[in-house]
């Protein structure tokens, strides 16, 4: 079997690499250029790295496709007043989609990746489980990946966690050529705020900021500038603490309202990405409809068009445009869909 791996820099993909070479594997290192700015020097840091490791190293310039798929996406939600979720969209049609593609097209059988995640191959397909590292499980990230792609990949940090991956490296006397934490958003230095502006991407301007009822408060400079469930800088006065409840995008309103307003009983979802087939399902199922959020039990109904998700107990209103991961109790995935609204908790 012939393995590509993915090589961003950091110290996961290394890892990664490491463990598939000592193996005895036959192994390739496939680095893609997903940013226009990004480090010219990095790739040949990398190259020069693997050339020590007697490894056969490929760059893939991807930049192109990333700003088209990924990035143009991105603002296209925010001007639809959305809270995208750029690395869930990343991982479909990019890492595991024209990535694999290309590694494919250059002989290799599997792609492995630095993801904290399990994957099983079990004869009715691809499993796939959250990873050893609570802190670092990127098992939400996948959840709308095709099943199929996971028939050809490979994820060798699945029992490990970030602590013993910096120290097998230290002790094999192996430093990153990027060794520093991945940003949140890899094409966002500073903030999404920020980001859009330097772009000139026209967004929505000021406009008023309103209870549910109509009650005009104060005025917003952008629908952009805020999130669902936002307290802070909304900058009005009022008897009580007040959250961002919602966005009229028509009328350009943001409507606050008090904390209960703020809660939500469950979320309407598009066309589910399906890791395991409903019928299989156990009969209590776990939803995480935002990253570093602990899954909780919901009920799920689902029909031709998406998932209408139910939660055991009122939360926090899902973002439209996030995620959301379904989960079987064990930590097995078992779908990921893109919320469409959340709704809202009768007080």
């Amino acid at each position: 079997m012939h393995i590509a791996v993915a090589l961003s820099g950091g110290v996961d993909s290394l890892m990664s690499l490491i463990l598939l070479r000592e193996t005895g594997a036959r192994i390739m290192a496939v680095h893609a250029r997903f940013l226009t700015a990004g480090d010219d020097s990095l790739a040949d840091r990398l190259g020069n790295l693997c050339t020590d490791l007697g490894v056969p190293f490929h760059l893939v310039d991807l930049r192109l496709e990333f700003e088209e798929r990924v990035v143009t996406p991105f603002i296209q939600a925010y001007q639809r007043g959305l809270t995208p979720n750029p690395c869930a969209a990343c991982n479909p049609a990019m890492k595991f989609g024209l990535l694999m593609d290309r590694v494919l097209d250059l002989g290799a059988d599997r792609l492995a990746t630095g993801h904290y995640v399990r994957l099983e191959q079990t004869a009715e397909g691809p499993t796939l489980y959250r990873g050893l590292d609570p802190t670092k499980d990127q098992s939400y990230f996948l959840s709308r990946v095709p099943l199929a792609r996971f028939a050809l990949t490979l994820f060798p940090l699945a029992g490990w966690t970030k602590v013993k991956v910096r120290q097998a490296l230290a002790a094999r006397g192996l430093t990153p050529p990027a060794d520093q934490e991945s940003q949140e958003i890899c094409f966002i230095n500073t903030n999404y705020r920020e980001f859009l502006q330097q772009r000139k991407v026209l967004l929505s301007g000021p406009g008023p900021i309103a209870l549910a009822d109509g009650t005009v408060l104060g005025r917003h400079a952008g629908l952009w500038n805020h999130t669902l469930g936002q307290r802070k800088g909304l900058g009005v006065a009022y008897s009580e603490p007040l959250y961002v409840t919602g966005k009229d995008v028509p009328t350009n309103t943001l409507v606050v309202g008090p904390r209960p307003e703020a809660l939500s009983t469950g979320c309407r979802t598009d066309a589910p990405n399906l890791l395991a087939k409903p019928g299989t399902w156990p009969a209590q199922v776990l939803v995480q409809t935002i990253y570093r959020q602990q899954p909780e039990p919901a009920a799920i109904e689902l029909d031709d068009d998406g998932m209408t998700i139910t939660f055991a107990r009122p939360r926090p209103l899902p973002a439209p445009g996030q995620v959301a991961a379904v989960y079987a109790p064990d930590g097995q995935i078992l779908a990921g869909a893109t919320i469409l609204n959340g709704i809202h908790h009768e007080t």
